[in-house]
This record gives C-alpha cells, sequence and structure tokens, in this order.
C-alpha cells in the first residue's frame, strides 16, 4: 500500500465527482443535484477513514462505479444514486431503513439487491453463486441491479492488479463465466468486451502480453489499410449527401485468443483482426432504407461474402442489437467486416438496454418487450425451489452467449429461441406441461424426432399426450435453461418417488433383521456399495440397480465386523474406502497455501508440469487436487467454488530428481522420408526424453504428429519444443492438454 498526499487525493476527488455532474447535466432535472450531492456526501461519511488494498481512499471506489453507469451505460439519476450507495449497507452503519426514510423505497430495494450475502452459505454452495442469485432475484424487479453491478466489478477489475493473486484468480474467473455474459446479454458490448480481456490478463498473462504486444506492432500497418479501404466509401457517401461517421476497431483480446485456441492458430494467420462501421445520422423513418443505401455503395467497390451477411435490423436480437453486417473482399485478398447502423443504433449496441429508455423518454420503463421476455425466463428459472445455487448459474450461462433463431407457432406468433434450440425447447418454451407431455413435433407440417433443430422460419406444432412424461435422455435434446430447469425437476419428482419405495424396503429389511434403523449403520451400507449419499442408496434399491439379496449380507457382515470388535467397519474385505486408493503426498514437489506438509494429487484433467501457474482446490472426498490456472475445468472451479481454492506454488528443492511429468506436443510440417525418425532421435538421445506414446498422420504430403512425453518442468519441455522447431520440415510445434479424464473431476 502506497502512501497518498491528502491533498492531491482531495483534488483528485473533487475532480472525479465533478466529471459526474458533468457527464449527468444534459438529463438532470431541477433538484435532482441537490439528492445527487446528497448521496455522495452520505457515502463519503460513511467510508470515511476506509482504504481500499491499492491505498486510496475508498469512495473513490463508488464514486467510479457512478461514473460508469453515467458515462459509460447511460443511466439517470435514480442508478446514479444507488452506485454511490451500494456499499453502505454491507460496510458501514447505515441500514436499508435510513437510505429508505432520505432517498425513498426505490433506492432502497435496488442497494437491498446489491448487497452481497452475509455469513456462511451450505457447504455445497458457492458463495458467489448464492450472492449472484440473490442479484438476480432483485433483477427479475428492476434492472438496473444488473446494471450497476456489471459496472462495480468492471471497476472492481480495472483495479485488479492491488489483489492477491489468489483473490485475482477467482474474481477473474468468476467474471469470465457470468458477468461478461451478462453484459453480452445485456447489449453492453464494450463492457463485455473489457471484461474479457482484463479476465485473461490475470487467468492468462503471458498469452495476453504477447497479444497486446502484437496488436500495438501492427497498428501502423493496420490504420493504413483501413484508410485505403474506406476511402471509395468515403466519397460515395459524402457525394449523396449522407450525414455519417466511419468508425475502425481491433477485435477485442480475449476474441482474438478464443479464434487461436478454436482454431489451433498463431496470431499471424488470425486476419480478421479488426472491423469497420459505418453509422449515419437518420431518422426513424429513413434509417433502415438508409443502412441498405450504404450497403449497396459498399457493394459497389468490395464483392461481399453472401454466407456473412446478418440483417439484425429487420429483426433485432434478443437483447435489441440492431446492425446490418456483412464481409467483403478487399483490397490484398484481405476479408473485413463491415457494420452498417443509424446513430440510434449505435447507443443501443454501446450501452444496451439503458439506451433503449433514453430513446422512449422514460429513463426506467421496464416495458420493453424482448426486456420483459427475458426476465420473464429468469424468473421461472427462479420459481425452481429445488435447483441448488450451482445448477441454477449453470442453467442461466446456457444462453446468455448464444445466437437466436426466429420460429412461428401454428397461429403464426414469433418465438426467439437459442440457437441450436430443438422441437422440445420449443415445447417447453410455449408452457411446461406441453413440453413435460411433448409427445412429437410437425415442423412445416412434417413429423419431426424431439431433437430435431430448429431453424430461422420453422413453423412448429407440438403434439402432447397425458402419459407422456420426461426422460434422462431428454436432457440431451434441450439447450433452453428453461427446458433443462423443467426436466430436471421433473426427474427429480420421479427420482424422489422411487427412492421412497427403496428406503421404505430398507426400513423393513433393517427391521426384520434387527439391525438399528440410524444414520450411522445407513452410511456403513452407502460405503459399503460404494455410493456417495443415502439417496442415491434408496433409489438404487428402488430401480433394481442393487441386488436386494445383498442387502442382507451387507448386514450379516456390519453384525460379524461388531461382534469381532472392529466397531464402524464398514468397507467389503479387503477393498478400499468409496474403491480410492489412499491419497499419496508426491514430496517436495507442490507448497500448498503457507504449509509444505499437506497431502495433495495432482488433476489428471490437465497435468499440471513444474513452472505452470498452478492452484489447489479442497475436494470433497479426494484431498487437495493440484490444477493448471488454465485448466479447462479450472475456470469452473474457481467461478463456482472460489471459497475452496488454495494457494500453490512449486517448490524449488530438487524437483528434477524427484519425478517426471506427462505433457503432450503436436507438430505440423511437411511429410519427407526420415522425418519422424529425426524427430525421435532428438527427443530420445539428444535430450534423453521417455516417450509415452506418438501418433503421426501423413496426408498429401503433409503431416500431423501429436507425441505424449515425460519432462522435468516448463523449461525442460520449451527447450524441446524450441530443439524440434529446427528439425527441416516443421512448421509448427506446440504444446496441448494432456487429458486423461474426459469429463470434470468431482468437486
Amino acid at each position: 500500500m502506497q502512501a497518498i498526499d491528502p491533498e492531491v487525493e482531495k483534488k483528485l476527488l473533487v475532480k472525479e465527482y465533478r466529471n459526474l455532474l458533468k457527464a449527468l447535466r444534459p438529463n438532470l432535472e431541477p433538484g435532482e443535484k441537490k439528492e445527487i450531492r446528497e448521496a455522495f456526501a452520505l457515502a463519503m461519511e460513511a467510508h470515511s477513514g476506509m482504504r481500499r488494498k491499492s491505498g486510496e481512499s475508498y469512495i473513490f471506489h463508488p464514486l467510479a462505479v457512478a461514473n460508469i453507469c453515467a458515462k459509460e451505460i447511460g443511466l439517470g439519476k435514480t442508478a446514479i444514486i444507488c452506485a454511490l450507495l451500494h456499499d453502505v449497507v454491507e460496510d458501514t452503519d447505515v441500514t436499508l431503513e435510513d437510505i429508505e426514510i432520505k432517498f425513498g423505497s426505490k433506492v432502497a430495494n435496488i442497494i437491498d439487491g446489491l448487497t452481497k450475502i452475509a455469513g456462511v452459505v451450505g457447504k455445497t454452495n458457492s458463495i458467489q453463486a448464492e450472492n449472484f442469485r440473490k442479484i438476480l432475484l432483485t433483477l427479475a424487479d428492476d434492472v438496473r441491479v444488473i446494471l450497476i453491478k456489471l459496472a462495480d466489478r468492471l471497476h472492481n477489475m480495472r483495479t485488479l492488479e492491488a489483489m492477491g493473486r489468489n483473490n485475482q484468480l477467482k474474481i477473474a474467473s468468476e467474471t469470465l463465466v457470468l458477468f461478461a455474459p451478462l453484459a453480452h446479454r445485456l447489449g453492453l458490448y464494450s463492457i463485455k468486451n473489457e471484461l474479457e480481456d482484463l479476465s485473461l490478463k490475470y487467468t492468462e498473462p503471458i498469452v495476453y502480453k504477447e497479444i497486446t504486444q502484437k496488436l500495438q506492432q501492427s497498428k501502423i500497418q493496420r490504420n493504413k489499410y483501413i484508410r485505403k479501404f474506406i476511402e471509395p466509401i468515403q466519397e460515395s457517401l459524402s457525394e449523396l449527401n449522407f450525414q455519417y461517421e466511419i468508425k475502425s476497431r481491433p477485435k477485442s483480446i480475449y476474441s482474438i485468443y478464443s479464434k487461436m485456441k478454436k482454431q489451433d492458430i498463431p496470431f499471424e494467420e488470425v486476419y480478421d483482426l479488426f472491423a469497420i462501421r459505418i453509422i449515419v445520422d437518420s431518422g426513424p423513418e429513413n434509417e433502415k432504407s438508409d443502412c441498405w443505401r450504404v450497403y449497396s455503395i459498399i457493394t459497389d467497390y468490395y464483392k461481399p461474402n453472401p454466407e456473412r451477411l446478418r440483417d439484425w435490423i429487420s429483426v433485432p436480437k434478443g437483447n435489441g442489437y440492431e446492425s446490418l453486417h456483412t464481409t467483403v473482399m478487399g483490397q490484398q485478398g484481405k476479408w473485413v467486416e463491415v457494420q452498417i447502423r443509424s446513430r440510434r443504433m449505435d447507443d443501443i449496441a454501446e450501452k444496451g438496454y439503458a439506451a433503449h429508455w433514453k430513446y422512449k423518454g422514460d429513463e426506467i420503463s421496464g416495458t420493453d418487450t424482448n426486456l420483459e421476455e427475458w426476465i420473464k425466463r429468469i424468473r421461472e428459472l427462479l420459481e425452481n425451489p429445488e435447483s441448488n445455487a450451482i445448477d441454477f448459474m449453470d442453467d442461466f450461462k446456457l444462453n446468455l452467449f448464444s445466437d437466436e433463431v426466429f420460429i412461428f407457432t401454428p397461429k403464426g406468433d414469433l418465438i426467439t429461441l437459442p440457437a441450436m434450440a430443438t422441437a422440445l425447447d420449443f415445447a417447453f418454451d410455449i408452457h411446461t406441461m406441453v413440453g413435460t407431455h411433448c409427445l412429437g413435433a410437425k415442423v412445416n407440417h412434417r413429423l419431426v424426432p424431439l431433437s430435431y433443430k430448429l431453424k430461422n422460419g420453422d413453423q412448429v406444432e407440438i403434439i402432447t399426450s397425458k402419459k407422456q412424461k420426461p426422460t434422462e435422455d431428454w436432457l440431451n435434446y434441450v439447450v433452453t435453461a428453461k427446458a433443462k430447469s423443467r426436466i430436471k425437476a421433473s426427474l427429480k419428482d420421479e427420482k424422489r418417488k422411487i427412492a421412497q419405495e427403496g428406503k421404505d424396503y430398507l426400513i423393513k429389511k433393517f427391521k426384520n433383521a434387527d439391525f438399528g434403523w440410524n444414520n450411522a449403520n445407513i452410511q456403513r451400507l452407502v460405503h459399503y456399495f460404494k455410493l456417495r449419499t443415502s439417496i442415491e442408496l434408496y433409489f438404487n434399491l428402488g430401480v433394481g440397480a442393487i441386488d436386494r439379496s445383498e442387502v442382507g449380507i451387507a448386514l450379516k457382515f456390519f453384525e460379524l465386523s461388531d461382534k469381532l470388535g472392529r466397531g464402524q467397519t464398514s468397507k467389503k474385505p479387503d477393498a478400499p474406502i468409496n474403491g480410492k486408493k489412499p491419497v499419496l503426498k508426491a514430496p517436495d514437489i507442490v507448497i500448498v497455501g503457507d504449509d509444505t506438509d499437506l497431502n495433495y494429487t495432482f488433476a489428471k484433467c490437465c497435468n499440471a508440469i513444474p513452472g505452470d501457474d498452478i492452484f489447489g482446490f479442497v475436494t470433497i472426498s479426494d484431498g487437495i487436487k493440484i490444477h493448471r490456472t488454465n485448466c479447462p475445468n479450472g475456470i469452473r472451479l474457481m467461478s463456482n467454488y472460489g471459497y475452496r481454492i488454495i494457494r500453490a506454488k512449486w517448490s524449488t528443492d530438487q524437483i528434477k530428481e524427484i519425478r517426471t511429468f506427462p505433457a503432450g506436443v503436436k507438430l505440423v510440417g511437411i511429410d519427407s522420408i526420415g522425418i519422424v525418425s529425426n524427430i525421435t532421435d532428438i527427443i530420445s538421445k539428444e535430450l534423453q526424453v521417455n516417450i509415452q506414446s506418438i501418433t503421426v498422420s501423413s496426408i498429401a504430403g503433409a503431416f500431423e504428429g501429436s507425441i505424449i512425453l515425460y519432462i522435468y518442468d516448463l523449461e525442460h519441455l520449451e527447450k524441446l519444443i524450441e530443439k524440434i522447431k529446427e528439425i527441416k520440415g516443421i512448421e509448427s510445434v506446440s504444446r496441448f492438454q494432456v487429458e486423461e479424464t474426459v469429463t470434470g473431476e468431482e468437486p
């Protein structure tokens, strides 16, 4: 924490407050400035003496959040007051009642939605998940809750450098999993991009730095190309007396990283590094036709790709986004994305739903059809009392990032669903009972399976039967959160009935065997059958997965064990408890937290090697697992179970003498005689590295290979990669994740 001059801090505070008033001035009504000043004064007094990790006075945080709400989202007076006071109830002696008396019930309700959960939640649920669910409960009444929360998260991400590494990973992962998709769904694209970029900065710092540097290095060349590309378009637009603005923007760092990862290509092969945006000043009656006229001008000079035309002007996205997108072939054979929109459409694209209210002349009306539809779906999810917070988040996230398809009912009503939605999704969207009893579907008057993926313009009719009910397979047929949650709820009801039958049988069996019906004995039986919970035991008995005669054998075994004085022996002879081997510690490889004596194992989903950025995760039954921070499961674990993350680092004591670690290397090159022999010679003879497996395929003169080998640490691996790159004919060498499990590990 660095010392800050009080006079300098005071001047900076005054400056930030004036910037806030300046941003609000065009929309402030008489008397509203006084209310904002009172809120600022209350926040100043409440947070007096408090400082952030960075060392600055705490009041700078709510003031920064208020500025983001005003400048970057475009919210009005009520939201700004809430932003200034969003932490006072949680962190100070100010109560909700105090706020309601001074500023009214609306402000108090919004701040209540923003106040974090206090105390400890259930052991199986994440604190972050429960907090997120509470926010959404209030969101169903007032969307400003989530807009202010996004502003709060954005400022926290901008100042995350002051936090410890552990907290950086937790907050960045949660941001990537939840808050960036929420910003996207609400149409706040610039905030969404910044949240993703900042998350990448802390989860993958090396990759972030490399992409940033390469973007900077190519900036001059890129700008030169853009000027040449837009020159003829500008001339034509000016000749036709268009009032317009042309912007160019580089793709976000995270989107470039995602493309590199998805297509397995280096930065140099990502060609669409920027997009051109043309914004025309048109009145509401002409904006659609003007956008198409601009499209016509562009295609006079550049040939469009017909498969990359996106018309979100005629049918806007569910989050209100309106724009015309096309991809054209520019100079030097480069594809260029061009976005065409009116000034109103651009405001909506930048500020999401907040801009809708601006054009409706109402700060918050809540009457936007798309917004109401989305909030209605949130309410439906929240109405399910059975789901825990983690399941809720998984269901909710399903549709945040998805594109959309537009479907018609038999009567011609338009329904919007996520891309890849099926006929069964459509049935549940109509009504829960229609989905639950869905027997089949007709699309465009033809019978289709329930798993049929809907396409734009399809007309769907659902066939139902009262005898029909959901099965486990149905979860594979749907993508919407509503359908998944309703199917899970129905299956739980069915499972509960079956489990009750199994429990009734077990009570009777215990009674006949004169064996005590208590929790300790039930748990002995759970362990005996290598299950996790009593519910699983009852259900397996109910469906016949456990032979009922085995129960009698188990009870006799327990009785014999007790007579022999073994007490609570609850495992079969010579069988490990839960069917798992004891957790063994790999000595002196990793230091978990500040303790060198804690037991741990390496997670097989990512196989960390010395030098990788790692963290420890406390599992329920397997002790501490060590994961790479960029593990496929890492982001999920850090965001959903942040309170179970433990700092971990590699020990520096003789790591190389202790053990080797599996690592994967992918090779791409030109096929030639002896190239595989050259590769294996480098690996096994020159570098003396053991190979676990090698796979090579050759097609039309090109080859791809993957090798899994045992190395000491990251430095060792990088040296090996550099050596292989020197072999003639090798085009690229990269590390790939060695995964020994298909699905995520049990947390």
